[in-house]
């Protein structure tokens, strides 16, 4: 048993000494306002999004304040369209990835057709420039990827989604001060949006910083419940992970249970719930770590969990 024992805690300090864990991004979603002629918000405008590849459609309302947002969407193109009293807005393009809202504003009313065609343009201009932007970084291209976010605030100075992405792309390189330079005037154009807390939350975990992380993890959190996205399986993961990087494993173990309730097909979080209990109860250690093999069977830390399973068995 005493051998057991001194075989697991070495496991689990060895695993802690890797690499820290990536923080989820979260799913994807289209948000935006909806604005009248005379650029007054629109309350109560249904929004339409439909998917080009499927057809399928998702509908919200916007608020008094013309906000409207829509979660839960796979990565792919979406038409987007608000109706309000037999006004119908021009159709917009939206762009769906993990992590990076699609923002899409909408104009309905009788003089509309004028705005929208010149919005429309230059929404088309921005659409490709960001996308040229994110292919280049997913492609370790960090320096085009600013480039082309750079070109996207030429057409919109207000795309703080923009912003973080030189923010991100920044991150990447090591470059702190310039990442967090970006995402604070993201903040200047958009200081409600839980986006960039989460994208800094990254940015400060990458340095070791736990604490401001934290702080940044514990504001998009808060402002993803303000919109409706409190109980987001990915904020909770994310900001678990924040803690538990930090050493706050107490605080990180019951966010990473309710992320497996809400979603028990969250690889990720079936292995760092079983990070987090290791410890305290092996048996059900080994439950999570099995859970994650079986989800992600070659998935970043598969290795690792087999090992923990190898050792708690024996």
């Amino acid at each position: 048993m005493v051998r057991q024992t001194a075989r697991v805690m070495f496991a689990v300090l060895a695993a802690l000494a890797i690499a820290v864990p990536a923080a989820a991004q979260m799913g994807g979603m289209v948000k935006g306002r909806v604005l009248d002629d005379k650029g007054q918000p629109v309350d109560g405008a249904k929004v339409t999004i439909t998917a080009n590849d499927t057809s399928r459609k998702f509908e919200t309302k916007s608020n008094a304040r013309g906000e409207y947002l829509q979660i839960g969407l796979s990565s792919g193109a979406y038409s987007v369209v608000a109706e309000k009293d037999k006004l119908v807005s021009a159709a917009q393009r939206a762009t769906v990835r993990a992590g990076s809202p699609a923002q899409v504003d909408l104009i309905i009313g009788l003089a509309a057709a004028a705005a929208t065609a010149d919005a429309a343009a230059r929404g088309a201009a921005l659409t490709k420039s960001f996308d040229d932007a994110i292919a280049a970084q997913k492609a370790g291209n960090y320096d085009e990827a600013i480039e082309k976010f750079t070109a996207g605030i030429a057409i919109n100075a207000n795309c703080f989604s923009c912003y973080n992405g030189i923010g991100r792309s920044y991150t990447m390189k090591k470059d702190y001060a310039k990442a967090e330079e970006a995402f604070k005037k993201s903040i200047e154009v958009r200081p409600n949006d839980g986006e960039v807390y989460s994208e800094m939350a990254n940015m400060y975990n990458a340095q070791r910083k736990f604490e401001d992380a934290a702080a940044m993890s514990k504001k998009a959190s808060e402002l993803a419940g303000a919109a409706g996205m409190g109980g987001n399986p990915d904020v909770l993961y994310n900001q678990g992970v924040i803690l538990f990087n930090g050493g706050k494993t107490g605080e990180a173990k019951p966010l990473f249970e309710q992320v497996v309730q809400a979603n028990p097909t969250h690889a990720e979080a079936h292995y760092m719930l079983g990070m987090t209990i290791v410890g305290e109860n092996p048996a059900a250690a080994v439950t999570e770590f099995e859970a994650y093999l079986k989800l992600s069977p070659s998935g970043p830390n598969a290795a690792m969990a087999k090992q923990f399973v190898d050792a708690l068995k024996k």
